[in-house]
């Protein structure tokens, strides 16, 4: 594992000691991600903490009848420890996360991260610290599912997509975009017609164009 690389990306490197910034460099992996891909679900065991790098992670979980919920989203510089969230104690999490843009990552696997914790409160802090903070966006989440209506969820998300993107021609689908509000695709549907016949946007298979971003963002603000 590349040093330099691992002490930018890790919160905790300067609490380390030498030894333990050798066994976090000898036992630490940078994973590549294909858009698509399952980075973690319930089957697949206890993986460890996620330093993203580049790309982008959902995290989302799924409910009886089958509808996504994205809980939130993992972006390049940021981290997710709720893949390694059976190293603390009375906190569980069913949770999926899917690689929704290529990414890279360093991932400190349980095995190197769990004697860090015993040893180091520094690392302990850290990934306690980093659950409250998810719990944080799971709850503004759930506001906006039973809160918000539909229209306003789905203008926000495209919102942040165009603005993420840079663009204002997105390349995505009815059904993602239900995901990621978690709503019907029906719903969205009729949301987006909507918006199409008030000349906010225009919406074809696979496709959105935001044509006026001042009326997009009125219906949320």
């Amino acid at each position: 594992m590349d040093t330099e690389k691992l002490s930018s990306a890790c919160p905790f490197w300067d609490k380390l000691d030498w030894r333990e910034q050798k066994q976090l460099i000898e036992g630490s992996v940078e994973a590549v991600y294909e858009k698509g891909m399952n980075v973690h679900r319930s089957d697949m065991g206890c993986r460890g903490a996620i330093l993203l790098l580049t790309g982008v992670l959902r995290v989302y979980i799924i409910s009886d009848q089958g509808r996504e919920v994205t809980l939130f989203r993992i972006r390049g510089g940021e981290n997710c420890v709720l893949s390694a969230s059976c190293l603390m104690d009375s906190i569980e999490f069913d949770v999926l996360i899917e690689a929704v843009q290529a990414a890279r990552a360093i991932v400190i696997p349980v095995n190197v991260l769990h004697p860090l914790m015993e040893r180091n409160p520094h690392v302990g802090l850290f990934m306690y610290r980093q659950v409250t903070e998810r719990f944080s966006d799971v709850m503004w989440t759930m506001q906006q599912i039973l809160f918000m209506g539909a229209d306003r969820r789905v203008a926000m998300f495209l919102w942040d997509e165009m603005l993420d993107a840079k663009v204002s021609e997105l390349f995505i689908t009815h059904d993602e975009i239900a995901k990621n509000i978690g709503s019907a695709r029906e719903v969205v549907t009729k949301v987006l017609k909507y918006f199409g016949d008030e000349g906010i946007l225009a919406a074809g298979r696979g496709k959105v164009v935001i044509l006026d971003k001042e009326k997009l963002k009125k219906v949320f603000m």
